[in-house]
């Protein structure tokens, strides 16, 4: 119990309902490790609609932890209003829900706060995981990149404290927001612990020959776009031995069409293999069967696929630029994102069999031991304390 008496703690769960990774991960593990330390407060999960069956089952539903979906208000359902995904009630219609249910705290998850919560006199905390639309604008869509802004800028002025998930991000809002320092804590994204569980042997061999494997690769995972450099891996390719393939992971984009021309185009498209949609119970099996692991992204807010490598037992090569040095750690390896001859050095050093290769994995192992569950559970129940007491 984070106050003198139960208090009711609301979170905006869209992602929490429908997205499979990224955003979605870092709300959905975070309430499930918030429910199991704080038993006593409710935490209520706003979700502008029913969301993905697959996510919601994720969340562990304890006594004190409920969802909570739009009402209509005279005759009118918000969801209809403006939008079918609910962008009009997470931004304003979601306030009558809020003070109807005696919310005291509200937790946007993902860099948004409903414009006027503050004049209800809800305190608010407001994660932001990265500001990559401003810091590097050549990404997105310029429409889009003008919305961010503009949510950005609105949810500043709601926000009674922020929380940034690495030190990258604080310095980056600091660069961009005009936020008072003090009023911004670094608490780092929360993980859980699945990718420490070992597949069995039949697992491997069955997923192995599910997505027809090969036997010795890299593995990168993520969605296959510019900003995440996977043609870095596929130029290194040449430089590495024959028998080493690259397996790259995660939505497509038309970047993969320039990976594949690239490989095509160079003799080692042979050696690239893309998988999409590949449920997490097959990723961990595919996580360790890997030779090491590869994330030459050229900017992260925080980089969770560094963390799940390292717990799977994978040493890890990276770029440098970003957050991914807290995220690893100095016992990985980190390269300049455009120095193919320096990323492929970096793999032949992290390959089984080179000298040090297990002294570097275990070590990382106890870096990112501090991103676990309850840790950072604790941490955010004391940032609320902290709100309240305001």
């Amino acid at each position: 119990m984070i106050a003198d008496k139960p208090i009711k703690i609301g979170f905006d769960a869209k992602r929490i309902v429908s997205n499979a990774t990224g955003l979605g991960n870092y709300g959905r593990t975070l309430v499930n490790a918030l429910s199991e330390a704080d038993e006593a407060d409710r935490l209520l999960l706003y979700a502008p609609g029913r969301g993905r069956e697959e996510l919601v089952k994720q969340v562990q539903l304890r006594d004190n932890v409920f969802f909570v979906y739009p009402q209509p208000y005279g005759g009118l359902n918000p969801l209809r209003m403006l939008t079918s995904k609910g962008s009009l009630w997470r931004s304003r219609g979601i306030l009558r829900d809020l003070r109807r249910d005696g919310v005291e705290l509200y937790h946007g998850l993902s860099g948004e706060l409903p414009v006027g919560i503050s004049r209800l006199g809800i305190k608010t905390v407001l994660t932001v995981h990265d500001l990559i639309f401003l810091r590097h604008p050549e990404y997105y869509n310029p429409v889009d990149v003008q919305l961010y802004k503009l949510k950005f800028r609105l949810s500043l002025r709601e926000a009674t404290r922020i929380v940034a998930i690495s030190e990258c991000t604080k310095r980056d809002i600091l660069a961009f927001g005009n936020y008072p320092e003090q009023n911004i804590d670094v608490i780092y994204q929360s993980c859980g612990k699945g990718f420490t569980e070992r597949a069995t042997a039949d697992q491997c061999r069955q997923v192995k020959q599910h997505y027809h494997l090969p036997d010795d690769f890299i593995l990168q995972v993520g969605t296959i776009e510019r900003r995440k450099n996977a043609l870095l891996a596929v130029k290194a390719l040449q430089a590495l031995p024959a028998n080493l393939h690259l397996v790259l992971i995660g939505r497509s984009t038309d970047y993969e069409r320039t990976l594949k021309k690239y490989a095509g185009s160079h003799g080692v498209l042979s050696r690239l293999h893309i998988l999409h949609g590949v449920p997490t119970s097959h990723l961990y099996a595919i996580y360790q069967q890997a030779a090491c692991f590869a994330y030459p992204s050229r900017y992260e807010g925080f980089g969770l696929p560094v963390i799940e490598a390292i717990q799977s037992g994978l040493p890890v090569v990276a770029a440098t630029g970003s957050c991914l040095e807290e995220a690893g750690g100095e016992h990985c390896i980190y390269v300049q994102p455009d120095d193919v001859k320096a990323f492929a050095g970096a793999v032949k050093a992290l390959l089984p069999g080179a000298p040090n290769r297990a002294e570097r994995i275990a070590l990382s192992q106890q870096y990112v031991a501090r991103f676990e569950n309850n840790d950072t559970a604790l941490r955010m129940l004391q940032e609320y304390a902290r709100v309240l007491s305001n």
